[in-house]
């Protein structure tokens, strides 16, 4: 497991990143707006496969104390339909915060031309850059939870 990929699913948009265990380093990816789980499917597939990741690593949005809850339940479901039969390990990660330090990390959505309210256009493309940037905090978490488990 040298190349893992790690999925943000929400319910409009899945984040992508992609890590490399080798050094160490997580980028954010792309973002895709959800279609059909068998059309996520096969972008995620093809996203795998160009990036030659043997890996998916999912958000899991655990309740507050840590359980299954309806998100979690939701993104297992999609998960079952979108990714089954791919040749690839899936493992999950808690993903309870990660939008919230990537939208920390990133700051902001940018106010307007005038400084009023972003634009529908911004916003959405800050959105999409939140999801990626949550996807690689995923990613982030599994590396350091296999570095800690010393795990090859």
């Amino acid at each position: 497991m040298t190349i893992l990929i790690g999925l943000d699913v929400g319910e409009r948009r899945i984040g992508v990143a992609v890590a490399d265990r080798r050094n160490g380093s997580v980028r954010p990816l792309r973002t895709i707006n959800r279609t059909e789980p068998d059309r996520d499917g096969r972008t995620v597939a093809r996203i795998a496969a160009e990036s030659g990741a043997q890996t998916i690593v999912i958000g899991l949005p655990l309740d507050a104390r840590g359980g299954i809850g309806p998100q979690a339940a939701a993104t297992q479901r999609w998960a079952e339909e979108a990714l089954a039969g791919l040749p690839l390990e899936i493992r999950w990660r808690d993903e309870r915060h990660t939008s919230l330090h990537a939208e920390a990390r990133i700051g902001g959505a940018p106010r307007g031309a005038s400084g009023g309210p972003p634009s529908p256009a911004a916003r959405r493309a800050w959105r999409a850059r939140v999801d990626r940037e949550a996807a690689a905090a995923i990613l982030q978490a599994e590396l350091d939870a296999l570095g800690a488990d010393g795990e090859g």
